[in-house]
């Protein structure tokens, strides 16, 4: 089996089995306690943190080790936020963030605060002009990832900390998906990440308050870790944490450069045997090892589970997976194609072989999805001089197959009107259209569900 989902956990690493096996004979007293066995524990708690603190780039006591990534995140906003109160509270984050963010963002707006979205490019990039402009004098806090977990876009963080910085504004920055490959560049204020991306344990995540930044923990306090994540440490998980990560670290460059070769590989090569496929991300500014494609006409969870079948472990963002009944968020905001959508994130050690098996069965199994699909016979009618599709009640990715399938059956210059009431109609006919060279002329209301209509121009 061919495990391709590095992007939302990596197996771990062997490094940090032997370290997590040491610490549990070694790490298992409390380290607040000044017997033996509990200084034993805390050499290992601060060693485990000078180690993460080096490959971040920062002091040891601006680093916390708490329960998750996610816990990371969450405690970090929700403490900048407070300690900010008296500047405002306004919040600024981009539209692809991690979902542990955006649900932050959610819970600030909730409780009376303010939020400003950045939108991307097509490539899923922000621009720091895009933050310069957001900026108010009531900006409590700005977040930023420094990579998309989905699409593998790097974002310019030092470009927007600098903007950030001159405004005093701190920067949250969720270094998740890049921790592994470096330290992340630029005057940032807070990070967070997890340690199951990068081969530690699950359970244990960090987080990073520089020196200076006003932060007021949330939530009742203790005297673990700085008050930032009360509760007993778990120790073995640290240690094998830390150790993982200096680990990976001096692997990163090397593998960095064999890693890019391959996902370029699947980049370019997918584009040409696969038909009606669109390659997402910025070719360029992208982790070494993220690729995501969308294929047209393709249920998005089935080609999942036929790729499972051949061997291949991969995820997706499309809308037709089972985890959610709407478009991923990222790609709704990029703007480009859900349906059919494979994300490839290859772990270190990636075969050669492995892609090469992967790239010569992906082509088949598209095929097959779509051929088991179908379409059913499109339901079209004239009305005045457009062709109408009745695709409502339709899911992905039925209402693009039924306007591929008329919209030969319309003159150059004439007009397709597609009824659906799905969501991902809405991302996913434009979409369509730029790939196909067809017009989108929009959408307007309709009795029921939203009417999408477009114009052949070839």
């Amino acid at each position: 089996m061919a495990y391709f989902d590095a992007a939302s956990a990596v197996p771990l690493h062997p490094v940090a089995r032997q370290a997590l096996l040491a610490s549990l004979d070694e790490g298992w007293a409390d380290p607040a306690r000044l017997y033996r066995e509990g200084r034993k524990a805390r050499i290992l708690l601060d060693a485990a943190r000078e180690a993460a603190a080096e490959a971040v780039g920062c002091r040891a006591d601006e680093l916390s080790f708490t329960s998750s990534g996610t816990r990371a995140v969450h405690a970090g906003i929700a403490g900048a936020l407070a300690g900010r109160q008296r500047v405002g509270r306004h919040l600024i984050v981009s539209a692809v963030e991690h979902s542990s963010v955006l649900h932050s963002a959610e819970a600030h707006e909730t409780a009376g605060g303010t939020v400003t979205q950045i939108a991307v490019d097509r490539q899923g990039m922000v621009a720091a002009a895009s933050y310069v402009d957001a900026l108010r004098p009531d900006t409590a806090l700005a977040c930023l990832q420094s990579a998309n977990h989905e699409v593998g876009t790097e974002q310019p963080v030092a470009e927007v900390a600098a903007v950030c910085r001159e405004a005093g504004v701190p920067l949250l920055v969720d270094a998740a998906q890049s921790l592994a490959w470096g330290t992340v560049e630029g005057d940032w204020s807070l990070l967070a990440a997890s340690a199951h991306k990068w081969g530690g344990p699950s359970g244990v995540g960090l987080l990073v308050v520089r020196k200076g930044v006003r932060f007021a923990a949330q939530g009742p306090v203790d005297e673990r870790e700085s008050g930032r994540a009360p509760g007993f440490e778990n120790l073995p998980g640290i240690v094998a944490a830390a150790a993982s990560l200096r680990a990976v670290r001096a692997e990163a460059e090397q593998e960095a450069v064999r890693l890019r070769e391959l996902t370029e590989r699947i980049r370019v090569r997918v584009a040409k045997l696969v038909p009606d496929v669109e390659v997402v991300g910025d070719p360029v500014r992208r982790l070494p090892g993220i690729v995501t494609f969308s294929c047209l006409y393709v249920d998005g969870e089935t080609l999942l589970h036929e790729l499972d079948r051949e061997g291949f472990s991969v995820s997706s963002g499309s809308s037709c997976t089972s985890s959610t009944l709407t478009p991923s968020h990222v790609l709704k905001a990029m703007g480009v194609l859900s349906e059919g959508n494979v994300r490839v994130s290859l772990p270190l050690g990636t075969p050669e072989e492995d892609v090469e098996r992967f790239l010569a069965v992906l082509p088949g199994a598209v095929a097959g999805v779509r051929e088991k699909l179908g379409a059913p016979v499109p339901v079209t009618v004239r009305q005045e001089d457009a062709l109408v599709v009745d695709a409502l009640g339709k899911l992905c990715p039925l209402p693009v197959i039924e306007l591929a399938k008329v919209i030969g059956d319309v003159p150059v210059g004439g007009t397709v009107r597609v009824l659906a009431d799905d969501e991902a109609a809405r991302l996913d006919i434009p979409a369509w259209c730029a790939m196909r060279g067809q017009e989108y002329v929009g959408e307007e209301p309709a009795e029921k569900g939203t009417a999408y209509l477009i114009r052949r121009v070839s």
